[in-house]
Parts: structure tokens; C-alpha cells; sequence
């Protein structure tokens, strides 16, 4: 028997209609250098219907590829809005990539048109002598001619004003009736290792996964919320955030390239915000901006999720007792859409058994399914204990990589499974908790030391902003944990002083014997420490390494 429910296709541009119709009077607020503008959803569903045919008026009628190279603002939610339901796919380009990498991107979706930023149209324009197949230019904002005429290239492309070739537009149109299965978004990864890969998202998997996020197991929106989308639109597919909104009506804050500590702690006070996403590196910068100016009122603040990397639980604690904010942990990748986990306790968890539950990296998802995969293929159990690779596979994970055939690449699925690189346990109740990337833990003497507990330990320290650890190369263990640190403002650590610290937080073995002090640890385009760059400076001999005699102590 076959159900007598209807089969309308999950679509882009429901939420278009759905957004500016019920929740017509949310709104999409834009920081800039002289205060904010704001649009509401109604504005938003307008321009979104005038952007459906300026790209027709561009030569997009199909599914080909848009790119964007844009920071969060309301012009890029158009984008993320509109383009999907015009039927094309909405590439959002990492614009901190590597100019090598970005130029891959791009040739390698095969993008046509590209939407710019004025703030980002000179060194977008530096790339499109290796990117034959960009046509259109639509820059977003004033530019001074000498940009344009880069951009334009001498005639070979077409370059156009954003609010001009919208305002030229009809503000109805017909959104055609698509495969729900349909490519709607891409995002490609980081590239830590060889070049970035092409995820796409459908329809289907975009509005399933915005439902989980706008739920109460996870960001909890509503209308009345107010979020400050400081994670990129580019980056994981904005952790669904965007979507989620206009399917709650939570009014959405968009930074733009405001992303330093003053400006969003400004727009925190100025614009009451609710809640929020953003990375572990950018917070710490927030909070030490709070800890300095006592006075700013952020009690509006509930709520900030962070994901890209773990949270250091110190950073959890410090925002919960000094400023009364949840900083909520959670799971995902590019490959899931992101979000595959949120760290809310089950209720009436109290006292440590509520902490540990925040610590961890959340529950799964409904749509979520996941496995452990032991060192000898064998499935782990959940109890919590047991460690292994985590698999996973759900309608918003993906099954492959765009035009991607390389043999490597084909290990990441494992029988319908996508093979994460992730290193954890799981409880018998969902809980996931990660203990290293499968590159990154530390083979040590035949255990395995997770590099996360140690900087998380670190982090804890009075006297550390950052701590970044890896594994390098030992003659009698193999590997052993190189411990690189930022020292806090003002504060002199030195390597006893630290040691003595981990002595008592971890396994006496698990101590590094080696030290660095940086004053940055180098990052990935999406705000990840870059080990693979500590381990070449490491190698390479540009790190001062401290090798104090009683850490002899460790080897023995």
C-alpha cells in the first residue's frame, strides 16, 4: 500500500514565499562602516524574484553554476535564496583559500556568473586571467574604474552593478518545479590535503537539514530570535543558519567583514542578538573584548553555537560564570551539511553529569545514523568507551564528491558510509564525544594520545590564548606530543610551570617533552589550527623548541 500523502517536491523557493509572506516584518540587518541598513523578509522575497530574472537576463536557465565571493550580508542571503530556486547552484566560493585554490574552484565548477563584494573585487580580479570560463562579473557596490576595468578584462567579460541589474528586473516570477534531488548549493573543503572537493546539496537535504537546526535540539529559533551569522555563508554551508531562519523567522545579523572583536560585540549590544554561530578562535577574541569592557550590555545573548574545531571546555566556562552564555558544542563537515550533532543535555542532567554532556560534541541528529569503526575494521559499541572511526550516513550526507574519481578519494565511503577522519566514542544515549582527528592523534609507544584533550588542558591554563599540539617523529615511542603555545596578554609561561599544570590534569605519559612559543598558531582558511604547517616548521627546524631535563622524566 502506498500512502495518500501528496508529493510536493522540498524546494528553495518555498522558503522564499513561505519567509517573506508570514514572517514578512523579520529582518535581514547588514553591518557596515556607518551603522546598519536593514531589509525585511518581504524586501528580501522581492529582490529574490528580481534576481531570479536577472540571471535570466544573464544566460542562466539551467542548472549551471554561480559563484559567489562575498562576506555575510543581505545581498549574499539573496544569493543563497534565489539562485537554488531559480534552478541553477549557488557556488560559494572560500575567499580564504589560497589564490591557487580558489582558482581550482572555479574552473572546477565551472562557474559562469560570479557575484563579488566591492571590498573583495581587486583580488577577486587578480584570478580571472586563469578563469576562462567566468562571463559575468556582478560586483556589489561602487568600485573605482580601474577595478572594473579588471574585472572586466578588457572586454572578455561582462561586468555589472548588483543593485542596478536588480533594480532592472521585474519583482515577480514563476519558480519553476524542480527535482527536489536537484543540486542547490555547493561548498568545497578546506584542502588541507591535495585540492579542495565539491560537495552539493539538494533541496531536499538543505530544508531537512535547516528543520533539524532551527529545532529545539539544536539552535532553537524562533521569531523572535535575533542571529548573528558570524560563521561565512561559504563556509559548511553556513551550518544552515541561513535557511533555518526564514523557515522560523528569526531575524538575521550579517557582519559583513566585520568580524574583529569590538564590531561584534557592537552589534551584540546595539541589535539585541539571541544567538549565533561562530568558531572557537573568533569567540575567544570576543570574550577577552567582554572580560576588558564590563560595561556592554550583551544580556540579550543566550546562546552561541561553535563548531569547525573543538571548544576548549575553558572557553564554555569562562563565557557561562562570567557573562551568563551557553556556548554550545557541535559536530559536522562540509560533507554534512554540516550539522550532525548539538551538545544540549538531556534533561535534568546536574552538577558534573551536565558538564560532561556540554563537553561532548551533542546528540545525533534523527537523520543522522552513525558507527564506530575500530583499528582492526571492527564495529565499536556505544558505551561510551570504545573508540574507532566515525561513520556516518543520513539524507543531508553526502554520497560522493563533485567530478571527483581519484582512488584516494573513493576510501572516504565505506559501504554507503561516509568514512569522517574522526576519532571518538559514543554513549549509549547518542552522545558523541571526538578525540582527535585520525591524522592528528598521536601514536605513541603503542597509545594513542588525543591531541584535543591536551589542548583543551592547555587552554584551561590562566596564562594561555591558544595551544596547538602534534605529533613529531621520536626515536623510542615513534611520536611524541610537540606542544605549541600563544602565551595571554601580558602572561609568561614558562615549560615547568606548564608541565606541572598537564601533570596533574592528564596521564603522566601523555606530557609533551617539546615546546614552542609562538605568537600565532598558523590557521586554515576556515579557522582551524593548521598542523600540517606546525609539523613542515617543526621538521623544517623554524620552531625554537624547549626540550627542558626533567621532561627526560616522560621518556622513562
Amino acid at each position: 500500500m502506498r500512502s495518500t500523502m501528496q508529493n510536493v517536491p522540498l524546494l528553495t523557493s518555498r522558503l522564499i514565499e513561505y519567509a517573506g509572506t508570514v514572517y514578512p516584518g523579520s529582518e535581514v540587518v547588514t553591518w557596515g562602516a556607518g551603522g546598519p541598513r536593514r531589509s525585511s523578509f518581504a524586501d528580501v522575497a522581492r529582490d529574490c524574484r528580481r534576481l531570479a530574472n536577472a540571471l535570466r537576463s544573464l544566460g542562466v536557465d539551467g542548472d549551471q553554476r554561480v559563484g559567489s565571493f562575498m562576506w555575510n550580508n543581505e545581498e549574499h542571503l539573496e544569493l543563497y535564496l534565489g539562485v537554488p530556486a531559480a534552478g541553477a547552484v549557488l557556488h560559494t566560493i572560500n575567499i580564504r583559500l589560497f589564490p591557487q585554490q580558489m582558482v581550482y574552484v572555479v574552473n572546477h565548477a565551472e562557474d559562469r556568473v560570479v557575484f563579488v563584494d566591492n571590498s573583495l573585487a581587486q583580488p577577486f580580479s587578480a584570478l580571472l586571467e586563469h578563469t576562462p570560463l567566468v562571463e559575468h562579473v556582478v560586483v556589489n557596490g561602487p568600485v573605482p574604474d580601474e577595478v572594473r576595468q579588471a574585472l572586466g578584462g578588457d572586454g572578455r567579460r561582462q561586468v555589472h552593478d548588483y543593485r542596478a541589474l536588480l533594480d532592472a528586473q521585474p519583482d515577480t516570477f514563476d519558480w519553476p518545479v524542480l527535482d527536489e534531488n536537484d543540486g542547490a548549493l555547493m561548498c568545497y573543503t578546506s584542502g588541507t590535503t591535495g585540492n579542495p572537493k565539491g560537495v552539493v546539496y539538494s533541496h531536499r537535504s538543505n530544508l531537512l537539514h535547516a528543520t533539524f537546526c532551527a529545532g529545539s535540539n539544536s539552535l532553537g529559533l524562533s521569531q523572535a530570535s535575533r542571529a548573528l551569522a558570524v560563521v561565512p555563508l561559504f563556509h559548511a554551508n553556513a551550518w544552515g543558519l541561513a535557511y533555518a531562519s526564514m523557515i522560523s523567522g528569526a531575524s538575521v545579523i550579517m557582519p559583513d567583514r566585520f568580524l574583529q572583536p569590538e564590531p561584534l560585540v557592537a552589534m551584540i549590544a546595539s541589535e539585541r542578538v539571541t544567538c549565533g554561530g561562530a568558531v572557537p578562535t573568533l569567540m575567544t577574541g570576543v570574550l577577552d573584548h567582554l572580560d576588558a569592557h564590563p560595561e556592554i550590555d550583551v544580556s540579550s545573548l543566550n546562546n552561541v553555537i561553535i563548531g569547525g574545531s573543538a571548544c576548549p571546555p575553558a572557553l564554555m566556562h569562562a563565557f557561562h560564570d562570567r557573562h551568563g552564555i551557553t556556548i554550545l558544542h557541535g559536530w559536522g563537515m562540509t560533507e554534512t551539511s554540516p550539522l550532525g550533532t548539538v551538545a544540549i543535555p538531556p534533561i535534568g542532567a546536574e552538577g558534573e553529569e551536565y558538564w560532561e554532556y556540554r563537553h561532548s560534541q551533542g546528540r545525533l541528529a534523527l537523520h543522522v545514523e552513525a558507527r564506530l569503526i575500530g583499528a582492526d575494521g571492527t564495529r565499536q559499541p556505544w558505551d561510551g568507551e570504545s573508540v574507532g572511526e566515525v561513520e556516518v550516513r543520513g539524507p543531508w550526507i553526502t554520497g560522493s564528491y563533485f567530478r571527483e574519481d581519484d582512488p584516494a578519494t573513493q576510501e572516504k565511503f565505506d559501504d554507503g558510509w561516509l568514512r569522517t577522519g574522526d576519532i571518538g566514542s559514543l554513549t549509549p544515549d547518542g552522545y558523541l564525544t571526538i578525540s582527535d582527528r585520525a591524522k592528528d592523534v598521536i601514536k605513541s609507544g603503542g597509545e594513542w594520545i588525543s591531541s584535543i584533550d591536551l589542548e583543551n588542558t592547555l587552554m584551561g591554563h590562566p596564562g594561555v590564548q591558544e595551544a596547538s599540539v602534534v605529533g613529531v617523529p621520536d626515536d623510542k615511542w615513534g611520536e611524541r606530543p610537540l606542544a605549541v603555545v600563544v602565551p595571554a596578554e601580558g602572561q609568561q609561561p614558562d615549560v615547568t610551570e606548564l608541565r606541572d599544570y598537564l601533570e596533574t590534569r592528564v596521564a603522566h605519559w601523555q606530557v609533551p617533552e617539546r615546546w614552542a612559543f609562538v605568537t600565532e598558531v598558523p590557521k586554515t582558511s576556515v579557522g582551524k589550527f593548521d598542523k600540517k604547517v606546525l609539523r613542515a616548521r617543526y621538521a623544517e627546524g623554524a620552531l625554537t623548541v624547549l626540550l627542558p631535563e626533567k621532561a627526560e622524566r616522560t621518556l622513562s
